[in-house]
């Protein structure tokens, strides 16, 4: 559903009855299991939530890990500081898994915590026509396949500003 109030546009579901979402707590149940050691060796543990420092956790630090489903943010240094990497499902065996062909090399992880997946029923999205938040404005609260379709000029946007949701 398109709204043209004034100069401003949006766009919210056509289904606001949807039942409401579960917890986001309750869908961050997916697991991390680390290692102390590349490729798997050294003292194991599993995570399921927010990890602020590993060596709080029995960890001098993090080498190797295996992300069975979902997203976790990592962190070079304690309390979510440093370099950050966002990993996806599947094995990271050694720095150069998740850190890739990075000039600033990582080689352990000290934090890392669980991406929560969006509940885009509560998603809103500013777009703006030019940079520095100037210009036409819209608003979009729900998947978007086209702006043109729905009436934004182009399908470039300058600026754009998550007021809330993901």
């Amino acid at each position: 559903m398109l709204s043209w109030p004034g100069s401003v546009w949006s766009y919210k579901n056509p289904a606001p009855g949807l039942p409401a979402a579960p917890p986001l707590r309750a869908l961050l149940l997916t697991p991390i299991v680390v290692w102390d050691e590349p490729f798997f060796q050294g003292k194991r543990h599993e995570f399921t939530a927010d990890c602020y420092s590993t060596p709080e956790r029995g960890f001098s630090t993090v080498r190797s890990f295996k992300i069975e489903s979902g997203a976790w943010a990592g962190f070079e240094h304690c309390s979510f500081q440093g370099q950050q990497f966002v990993l996806e499902r599947g094995e990271y065996p050694c720095w150069e898994a998740w850190s890739g062909s990075n000039a600033y090399r990582v080689d352990r992880m000290c934090s890392f915590r669980p991406i929560a997946c969006a509940d885009h029923r509560r998603s809103r999205l500013m777009l703006f026509e030019q940079e520095n938040f100037q210009g036409r404005r819209g608003e979009l609260s729900d998947d978007c396949p086209s702006l043109p379709a729905l009436g934004w000029g182009s399908s470039a946007v300058g600026s754009f500003l998550v007021c809330s949701g993901a």
